[in-house]
């Protein structure tokens, strides 16, 4: 009989619950019977009457326990630690009570010999029965083992150990053959049963020698550099690499194979995410109405989310979009959507006039750098007017705070885009002044992973097509953050700012964007340049080779974050916010003006011409 069959007519009985009770009974008369007969050399005439009472009573009242305390509910088959604890505890407490009825009521005579007997014979027998199904389901597991994928797990510690008694008692096409673990200590050592066959720096002799298919990094602290050198180790191999996300990630901890995914590129990039503890300085967001512009978007997304988290009184979504507002109502319920224009006066004034948000998180503009540059009067209109805009109504209507998300393009732009951000955060520093009692600030990031106007859904669009990936410039370099960090910062500045600062975060190395396409090709089962060609069209209008973070990296100061700067907002010239108002109302009246109109208001522009 193979083992399949064994384990399904072992499952069925471990799954009828009569048939256990049964089992169980027979089980305690027996552990009553060796009580006698052991003390009493296998003969027991004398207390034969005792013996045919107490072969009853125990038995019934041991079944009766197990019944009252739930022990026919548990599904031995998958059965943990705690499950096996608890059935001795309840154990112990059929016995003691068997105890005090005998001594009550002088049911029978059982000597103290006869009742340990019993009692360590009916523990073995019926613990036995109980892990019996797990050692039955265990054979079972290894015999299937051929069919499955040999997997070696990265990391030997906690989370790895887990991760492998979950592979072992699971039916998946996972089976952990062994362990890699850069402790020497750990080599040839087990854990789980498994083998720790050497350390990282072995990784490909292992591979190669114990014929493995899958390999799991399951350390959730490691950095994004030794992530990197992992994968390109494995990556000429044919394995597939998987991987056990960080216990940020992992929210309550839990270690399991439904964690497990894929290798993503952000976990390559080799940089480490930004963890900011939020618990704290989200407090300012509880029982407070927020705004929230440019709602639909990734980043306006991700602040409305993190943002419900910490219970204000309302939450008033806006975006020009309906269908993403729409999405996003559907997703989060409890909003209040508002499908409005940010650069409509009229229509701010009232908005504002009537829910009277204490607090403004202003995510909305235009960010698409070719887009604007054919299109600078639209950019103006959103992105510096809207601004203003929405300042100027923020402090009229008394507003708390206003944090506005700007770009790492406008430190020196080069582009429309990032000139209409510069402007947009002068806008800022000039409403500071004419409202103080509402504190205004701007958080300078780069790119985000995941964003809609990421470079990375392209990449994998002209991935799928078959090709060819096109990149501007093989020296391109940009600064990336995941969203969630990006929008972690966004409500730290709230909480730090006290008017008229710019935030900054330090994102590490900047990201050369040729590399970041090759890794994407492989990361999809590619090769670079043989199977997917990359080509290069060249520098487009308003791009630089790389981004920069700091006019003046002097004027600088740390925050009580160590990746968090900050800086006053500096007008960078001596216009007025009056002429700032008449030179914007004059581009948007004469759009042929514009661009002239946005050089004089930022004199840093520089623009790319291609």
């Amino acid at each position: 009989m193979s083992t399949t069959s064994v384990k399904v007519f072992c499952k069925k009985i471990a799954a009828n619950r009569f048939t256990m009770a049964i089992l169980d009974f027979l089980l305690l008369f027996t552990a009553v019977y060796f009580g006698y007969a052991l003390r009493f050399g296998m003969t027991i005439p004398r207390y034969a009457d005792d013996w045919l009472r107490l072969s009853c009573i125990m038995p019934v009242l041991g079944v009766t326990v197990f019944a009252l305390s739930g022990q026919y509910k548990t599904i031995w088959f998958h059965a943990g630690t705690e499950d096996y604890t608890r059935f001795v505890w309840v154990y112990v407490l059929s016995a003691l009570l068997f105890l005090m009825i005998n001594t009550m009521f002088r049911i029978s005579v059982f000597p103290r010999t006869s009742f340990a007997i019993s009692f360590l014979t009916g523990l073995f027998l019926c613990g036995g029965l109980r892990f019996s199904w797990r050692v039955v389901k265990s054979l079972h597991v290894r015999q299937e083992a051929q069919q499955r994928f040999r997997t070696l797990i990265i990391g030997a510690g906690e989370a790895g150990a887990l991760l492998a008694r979950d592979l072992m008692h699971t039916e998946t096409e996972l089976y952990p053959a062994g362990f890699v673990d850069d402790d020497p200590k750990k080599s040839g050592c087990q854990i789980s049963g498994l083998r720790v066959f050497g350390t990282t720096s072995e990784l490909e002799d292992i591979v190669k020698r114990e014929s493995i298919q899958v390999v799991v990094i399951a350390i959730p602290s490691v950095s994004g550099g030794k992530k990197r050198e992992i994968y390109d180790t494995l990556s000429p191999l044919g394995v597939n690499v998987r991987i056990l996300p960080s216990m940020w990630e992992l929210a309550g901890g839990k270690v399991s194979i439904s964690e497990l995914r894929q290798v993503k590129l952000e976990d390559l990039l080799g940089r480490e995410p930004i963890r900011i503890d939020l618990e704290d300085s989200m407090n300012y967001i509880k029982g407070k109405r927020v705004l929230v512009t440019g709602a639909g978007g990734s980043i306006g997304s991700e602040i409305v989310r993190q943002v419900m988290h910490n219970e204000p009184s309302e939450v008033f979504v806006l975006g020009h979009g309906e269908q993403s507002i729409y999405l996003l109502n559907e997703s989060l319920p409890g909003l209040n959507p508002i499908i409005a224009d940010v650069a409509d006066q009229v229509a701010m004034s009232a908005l504002f006039e009537k829910i009277r948000p204490q607090i403004v998180f202003h995510a909305a503009a235009h960010k698409h750098v070719p887009l604007m540059e054919i299109s600078p009067r639209e950019a103006m209109r959103v992105n510096a007017l809207g601004t203003r805009t929405i300042a100027r109504c923020a402090g009229k209507f008394n507003a708390e705070r206003m944090v506005m998300i700007s770009t790492d393009k406008a430190v020196n732009p080069s582009s429309v885009m990032g000139a209409t951000k510069r402007l947009a955060e002068k806008v800022l520093e000039h409403e500071q002044r004419n409202f103080p009692e509402t504190k205004y600030m701007a958080v300078r990031f780069g790119n985000v992973l995941g964003s809609r106007g990421s470079v990375i859904p392209k990449f994998e669009a002209q991935i799928s097509a078959g090709g060819p990936v096109t990149v501007t410039h093989p020296d391109m370099k940009r600064y990336f953050m995941l969203i969630p960090e990006a929008v972690s910062l966004v409500i730290q500045a709230g909480a730090l700012g006290h008017g008229g600062e710019l935030f900054v975060l330090d994102m590490g190395e900047p990201v050369i964007i040729r590399e970041m396409a090759e890794l994407l090709i492989r990361l999809c089962g590619y090769e670079p340049y043989k199977d997917i060609n990359i080509v290069y069209s060249g520098i487009r209008p308003g791009e630089k080779l790389y981004e920069e973070l700091f006019y003046d990296e002097n004027s600088v100061n740390s925050t009580l974050h160590p990746k968090i700067f900050v800086s006053k907002i500096k007008m960078g010239d001596t216009s007025s916010g009056t002429d700032i108002d008449t030179a914007l109302e004059y581009a948007l009246r004469y759009p042929d003006e514009s661009y002239g109109v946005l050089r004089r208001l930022v004199p840093e522009f520089l623009p790319i011409k291609v």
